[in-house]
């Protein structure tokens, strides 16, 4: 009989190194990135999630950081108000904002500590990358990382050549070795689609991301590539696993896209207990037909146990109060 198969798998050869719920991770860059660092938070991993909001062009991901590990003040040159009276700063997310410059910048550098002090410690440092296209600042001639809306003419859009990519994050990595020499770099190209540029523009793109990951892959040997890009467009080539936009991964996209990562990068002992509390968290959104009943009662001193007995290594103290919560609810109403 003929075997059928509906899609390319993506092949992936597991990291020789492996993230455990004691590694703690940074990730920083696109959407994606955001993604994943929201799945790994809720699997309990140590995780500093895209904590700058995220940053499209790695021009924009590089500067951020490296400022972050030298101590530097954001570009005074680059901040804005905006018609309703409220600052931004053109390296930075929309989502950093405020009615007061100074107060902007003082929450600016308090983020950048944040993310040098978790460096200092971190295991996992995930890059993701969304576009090689970018922004210039007309008035500072400087790639920006977000044009918050402000007229078209101020800015030149262009492409950024792979050389000029490479080497922005090659000197972060060399500046990252003697910082944190036990930091794993895992790079990534975003599945997010930048259909805006034209989708022949968004494969120019992509290819010239997806060229310098694998450049620094075989130069590093702390680098490695996840492709998170090719997955989408090879395995999940259907729109099915999109959004209504037909841009974004969907939740179904997303959790095949971490299986994925956590078969490449995440140790067997981890990987128990992600199963475990898959199991756990489906428990929790269990909701009674009837009322109280015995039954539910023994239910959630069931995941009470689970969640006590987790609970020296993990931490669940919110999942904790809330089944807690609940248990007594349940004994007011007897």
């Amino acid at each position: 009989m003929k075997q059928i198969k509906l899609s390319t798998e993506v092949s992936i050869i597991p990291s020789e190194w492996k993230i455990s719920h004691n590694s703690k991770v940074l990730t920083i860059g696109s959407c994606f990135a955001d993604v994943l660092g929201r799945q790994l938070s809720n699997y309990k991993f140590p995780v500093l999630n895209n904590p700058l909001g995220n940053i499209f062009n790695p021009l924009a991901i590089t500067r951020i950081l490296d400022s972050a590990l030298d101590g530097k003040l954001p570009n005074p040159a680059l901040y804005i108000q905006d018609s309703d009276h409220i600052w931004f700063h053109h390296d930075f997310h929309s989502s950093q904002w405020s009615h007061d410059r100074k107060d902007l910048e003082m929450k600016l550098i308090g983020k950048l500590n944040t993310v040098r002090e978790f460096l200092k410690s971190s295991d996992i440092l995930v890059i993701t990358l969304g576009t090689a296209y970018a922004y210039r600042h007309r008035q500072s001639n400087m790639i920006v990382g977000n044009c918050h809306k402000m007229p078209g003419d101020s800015f030149v859009k262009e492409l950024l050549h792979p050389d000029q990519v490479n080497m922005a994050l090659e000197q972060l990595i060399l500046k990252l070795q003697p910082f944190q020499r036990n930091l794993r770099i895992v790079l990534t190209v975003s599945p997010v689609r930048h259909t805006r540029d034209t989708l022949p523009l968004n494969q120019v793109s992509k290819s010239t991301l997806r060229l310098v990951c694998h450049r620094l892959s075989e130069k590093f040997k702390q680098v490695e590539y996840f492709p998170s890009y090719e997955i989408m467009i090879d395995e999940l080539r259907d729109y099915r696993f999109y959004e209504e936009d037909l841009i974004h991964p969907n939740r179904t996209a997303e959790d095949i896209i971490l299986n994925a990562f956590a078969r490449a990068f995440i140790d067997t002992g981890s990987l128990a207990f992600m199963k475990e509390w898959d199991a756990i968290r489906q428990m929790m959104l269990h909701r009674p037909m009837h009322g109280p009943t015995k039954s539910q009662l023994r239910l959630l001193q069931s995941i009470h146990a689970k969640l006590r007995a987790i609970s020296e290594n993990t931490d669940v103290s919110s999942e904790l109060r809330e089944i807690e919560k609940r248990i007594q609810e349940f004994s007011d109403l007897q």
